[in-house]
C-alpha cells in the first residue's frame, strides 16, 4: 500500500508540475518559432528581448504598483478589522466573518462583473475619465482584505490579552500600547497577510480583466499575447512569474515554520 500511495503521490505531482516544467526548459530554447517539441538549444535570448520589450516593462509597472498598493492597503485595513472583530461578541463575530469570507468563496467573474458595474457607474456620477488604476487597486484591495483578516486573527487570538491591559496599567497610552505591544505580537500574522495579498494581486486576471479599463497588468497582457501570434517571449514571462511567486511562497512557508518552532520552545 505505501508503494502505491507513492506511485499515486508522484504521478499527481508530475500531472501538476510537468507543463511548468516543459514550459521553463523551453523559455530557453533556441528557435525562431513557437516550438514546445524541438530544443534547438540554449539561449538566453527570449529573456533579453523580454526586458526589452518597453509594453511588457509598461505592464509590469502596473501590476507591481497595483500589487504593492493593494497589499499595503489591504493590510492595514485587514489588520485593523481583525482587531475590531477579535473584540466583538460571539453572535456580531459570526456575522462579520460571514462577510469577510464572501469574496473568498464568490466565483471571481461574479465579483468582477459587480465591481465594474460598481466604477462604471461612479465614473459617470462622478464625471471622471475612466477605468484605471485606481479602480483596479480598490479592486484587488477588495479580494485581499479576507486573507490578511485570515492571517491575523490567529494571532491575535493566541496573543494574551492581559499584556495590552498590563502596558495601559503602567501609563502606556492606548495607541502606544497598541504599537508597542500588539504589534508586535501579531507580527509574523501581518506579513503573511502582506505576503499574500501581494501574491493574489500579481496573480489575479479575472477581476483585473473586468475593472482594468485601458490600464493593462502582466496577467491580461500574457491572455492578450495568446490571442495572437505566440511568441517565445511568454515562455520566458511565465518563467518568471512562477519564479517570483515561488520564492513568495517559500518566504511564507519558511517564516510559519519559524512561528511554530517559537511557539513550540514557549509551551
Amino acid at each position: 500500500m505505501k508503494a502505491l500511495s507513492k506511485i499515486y503521490t508522484f504521478l499527481v505531482f508530475l500531472f501538476l508540475y510537468a507543463p511548468i516544467i516543459i514550459l521553463i526548459i523551453f523559455s530557453f530554447n533556441d528557435t525562431q518559432t513557437f516550438s514546445r517539441t524541438v530544443f534547438s538549444g540554449f539561449t538566453l535570448r527570449w529573456y533579453k528581448q523580454l526586458f526589452e520589450d518597453r509594453l511588457i516593462m509598461e505592464a509590469l509597472r502596473n501590476t507591481l504598483v497595483i500589487a504593492v498598493a493593494s497589499a499595503i492597503i489591504s493590510t492595514i485595513i485587514g489588520t485593523m478589522a481583525a482587531f475590531g472583530i477579535n473584540k466583538m461578541k460571539k453572535l456580531p463575530k459570526r456575522f462579520m466573518m460571514t462577510v469577510t469570507n464572501i469574496p473568498m468563496v464568490n466565483p471571481d467573474i461574479v465579483t468582477g462583473v459587480s465591481l465594474m458595474l460598481l466604477f462604471v457607474f461612479a465614473v459617470s456620477l462622478m464625471n471622471m475619465r475612466s477605468l484605471g488604476m485606481a479602480t483596479l487597486i480598490i479592486a484587488h484591495v477588495t479580494f485581499c482584505l479576507p486573507y490578511v483578516i485570515l492571517s491575523v486573527l490567529p494571532k491575535l487570538r493566541q496573543m494574551d490579552s492581559s499584556l495590552y491591559e498590563a502596558a495601559q496599567d503602567l501609563g502606556c497610552p492606548p495607541a502606544k500600547a497598541f504599537m508597542k505591544v500588539v504589534i508586535p505580537e501579531i507580527m509574523p500574522g501581518i506579513i503573511t497577510g502582506m505576503i499574500m495579498a501581494f501574491t493574489l494581486s500579481i496573480d489575479d486576471f479575472v477581476i483585473s480583466y473586468f475593472c482594468s479599463g485601458t490600464t493593462q497588468t502582466l496577467p491580461i497582457y500574457i491572455y492578450s499575447m495568446t490571442r495572437k501570434r505566440i511568441s517565445p517571449e511568454i515562455n520566458a514571462l511565465s518563467t518568471v512569474l512562477f519564479a517570483a511567486i515561488l520564492i513568495l511562497l517559500m518566504i511564507i512557508n519558511l517564516r510559519n515554520a519559524k512561528d511554530s518552532k517559537k511557539e513550540g520552545k514557549k509551551r
